[in-house]
């Protein structure tokens, strides 16, 4: 069972899509951390165990700013870590929900660096909060803030797209988007933990803010993806022995407050990279189908002509 288990994970990994991916880092986290748990919790004679409660710190991310020059490495693997079940089974669940919309949308390639780019602007708020309100010293962890950027980035992307909760049916998601952020603001002051709300917050306000800069023509998360690209290609060289192709980055967001005018002549000079007309009316046509009638509603044909163009 470990095998077949094993196998289905390393399969979605290696073709699965970027959402996919960030699950499968974070379980992983989350199963070796509680593993570990377990282990120093029986050393211990079934009482609490410091040295784990050192392992925790050691990976978070601390409010303390000589700190972080010294684990500069907590930056990236706080936005990994979880310790509590249900911390990490809402961050899932809604990196699931959202992440999937985000890479329908404007594509597979931005999910990473929306990921990382948000958790990282959420940490500069939690360390500017913490320290202003006296809570320097204190420590932070998980996926929140990261997820909140492609919350907010979805809701941003499309406000009117419809989802179907449990127990509540069809509601659009700019309100589910917004009750979300509610949520955060009133934790704030409900909660010792303010700063790690005013982290999620921050998340949310550079995936707002940076969907605003895509439909603006200004794609913050290409640095990063072109880094990744390269990477990935230097490891398809050394595992595989080629160079692949990739093509480049492109927007695949189409603002529907633009005005419609007639399509701008193809660029002949770069052939390899341009759009069939006919490839972008069938995605046209698809995002709007689902800004009217919402993701269920596409044929499975739809489905997979959306994933593929995704990963374009």
């Amino acid at each position: 069972m470990v095998g077949s288990i094993w196998r289905d994970v390393r399969t979605e990994f290696r073709h699965g899509n970027m959402v996919s991916r960030l699950i499968i880092i974070n379980a992983a986290v989350f199963v070796v951390i509680n593993i570990l748990r377990i282990v120093l919790f029986g050393m211990n004679g079934a009482r609490p165990n410091p040295l784990f409660d050192s392992i925790v710190e050691y990976l978070s991310v601390n409010s303390d700013g000589w700190l972080i020059l010294y684990r500069p490495w907590t930056l990236l693997t706080h936005m990994f870590l979880h310790v509590d079940f249900f911390h990490i089974l809402a961050n899932m669940i809604f990196l699931y929900w959202f992440g999937r919309i985000v890479g329908d949308f404007i594509g597979n390639q931005r999910i990473l660096p929306m990921y990382l780019m948000g958790g990282a602007f959420g940490v500069a708020v939690y360390f500017v909060v913490a320290n202003l309100l006296g809570q320097g010293g204190n420590y932070a962890l998980g996926a929140s803030a990261a997820v909140m950027a492609l919350v907010a980035a979805a809701g941003t992307i499309a406000p009117d797209y419809i989802m179907r909760l449990l127990l509540i049916g069809d509601v659009r998601l700019k309100y589910v988007v917004a009750v979300l952020i509610f949520l955060d603001l009133i934790s704030i002051a409900n909660s010792g933990s303010s700063g790690g709300h005013f982290a999620h917050l921050g998340g949310a306000f550079f995936g707002w803010l940076c969907i605003v800069q895509l439909q603006r023509g200004h794609d913050w998360t290409l640095p990063l993806s072109r880094l990744f690209s390269r990477i990935s290609d230097w490891w398809d060289e050394q595992v595989h022995g080629y160079q692949p192709r990739r093509p480049e980055p492109h927007i695949v967001y189409r603002n529907p407050k633009a005005k419609k005018g007639k399509p701008a002549p193809p660029d002949t000079t770069r052939k390899s990279s341009a759009i069939p007309a006919n490839h972008q009316e069938q995605l046209d046509a698809i995002l709007d189908k689902i800004k009217q009638s919402g993701y269920d509603s596409l044929t499975q044909q739809e489905k997979e002509f959306l994933f593929n163009a995704s990963k374009h």
